[in-house]
């Protein structure tokens, strides 16, 4: 069982800045691929990006690449996004989700993913 709690949502101006974090607690975090996805009023929530269990791999979505970054700390137990030149449509709740990694797949469905905090709002404004 892993535990997520996000933090560090908020409002920012387009073109600016946001570092969200994500602690985790439970058992065997370093063997976890951590991801963010992110879920628009309206809208579906999408993959935004991933890391593996050793931080040396990552993905991210088209929409996010160049201007966010995933990284974890595994002995602080936490994955960050570094998120820049946000956009108005960045805003969104940003979750960030946790699954067992038993393979080099670096998934980005929603339903691949066992483990969910609980959101932390994202607000871009113009």
């Amino acid at each position: 069982q892993v535990q997520l709690v996000e933090s560090g949502g908020g409002v920012v101006q387009a073109g600016g800045s946001l570092k969200l974090s994500c602690a985790a607690s439970g058992r065997t975090y370093k063997r976890y691929l951590m991801g963010w996805f992110r879920q628009a009023p309206g809208k579906e929530r999408e993959f935004v990006a991933a890391v593996n269990w050793n931080g040396g791999t990552t993905n991210y979505a088209a929409s996010v690449k160049a201007r966010f970054t995933i990284s974890r700390d595994n002995a602080k137990n936490t994955v960050d996004l570094q998120m820049s030149s946000l956009e108005l449509e960045d805003t969104a709740v940003y979750y960030c989700a946790a699954r067992e990694q038993v393979s080099s797949n670096m998934y980005v469905s929603l339903s691949a993913y066992d483990y969910w905090g609980q959101g932390t709002q994202v607000t871009v404004s113009s």
